[in-house]
């Protein structure tokens, strides 16, 4: 079978990136007083923890430069709070799924099925050390069922994402370290992720050196040994992401696999995602 947690993530990805880049959930945003793409970025993703600090966003979604994150975090909580974020997010991010993928998505939703293996999955993740996943899975799941799609694949893939944080972290690597090793590796490109986390150009580049005499760069070039550190970390992640659904068979993972590559084609296709970008998600479609 294909690497199952990590198919499955570039699925849930597309579903719950719409939140950030179709109009729908920015203009709900402005409409909030929400102005600009990083305060709506940082104000809905952080809502589920609530008025949190800036350091508690940093620590929690990793890849941002500290003084990123200051720009919108505490003041977006004087513009929005965080229970009204959470409402706007998943009423915007359904609306944009149904003009995105509403066909594809009504054909998936026939039955319970789809919906009961993806509760059922984030009911079993763990919660210990994974702070988004758990903030997202504490939330009520909505009425109506494509803001539920919505919310149970945010559920997941913020399992997912805490995983990959936790892994980096447990072996000593820094948020930059990840990400220079990333792009090195060919994950995404350098404009496409240093801008987007905020990091400035000496923060990166002595990063890069930092790596060269580590061994895992030559030149600004991944090495073997980089390449081997990179992918047990990633085979590390996927194990984790896999344990949600240590009750789901073969058939229903493939299942699951399938059913959901209709509508995340749908939004692959759309182009509403940038090809090149900063989750180094590869689109489907």
């Amino acid at each position: 079978m294909t690497n199952f947690p990590r198919e499955l993530w570039r699925r849930l990805e597309m579903l719950h990136a719409v939140t950030y880049f179709a109009p729908e959930p920015r203009d709900a945003a402005t409409a909030l007083g929400i102005r600009g793409f990083w305060r709506s970025y940082f104000g809905y993703r952080a809502a589920p923890l609530g008025a949190c600090s800036a350091g508690t966003v940093t620590a929690a979604f990793f890849g941002f430069a500290p003084s990123m994150v200051e720009r919108a975090v505490p003041s977006i909580w004087d513009l929005a709070a965080p229970s009204a974020l959470i409402q706007t997010r998943s009423t915007s991010a359904a609306a944009a799924l149904r003009r995105l993928a509403g066909g594809q998505i009504d054909a998936i939703l026939g039955d319970d099925w789809l919906l009961d293996v993806l509760d059922a999955a984030s009911l079993s993740g763990s919660p210990g050390g994974r702070p988004l996943f758990a903030a997202n899975r504490n939330l009520s799941r909505p009425d109506d069922p494509v803001a539920a799609l919505w919310q149970l694949a945010t559920n997941l893939r913020e399992h997912r994402g805490d995983s990959h944080v936790n892994v980096w972290a447990t072996r000593g690597h820094t948020a930059l370290e990840a990400a220079v090793l990333f792009v090195a590796d060919g994950g995404t490109t350098r404009d496409a992720l240093q801008p987007n986390r905020g990091w400035t150009d000496d923060e990166w580049d002595d990063t890069t050196a930092l790596l060269e005499r580590r061994g895992l760069l030559t030149d600004g070039t991944i090495t073997e040994h980089g390449v081997t550190v990179r992918a047990e970390i990633e085979r590390v992640t996927d194990e984790l992401a896999e344990q949600p659904f240590e009750g789901l068979d073969l058939d229903d993972r493939q299942r699951l696999l399938d059913t959901l590559e209709a509508p995340a084609s749908a939004v692959g296709r759309s182009s509403t995602i940038p090809a090149v970008n900063p989750m180094g998600v590869q689109l489907i479609g």
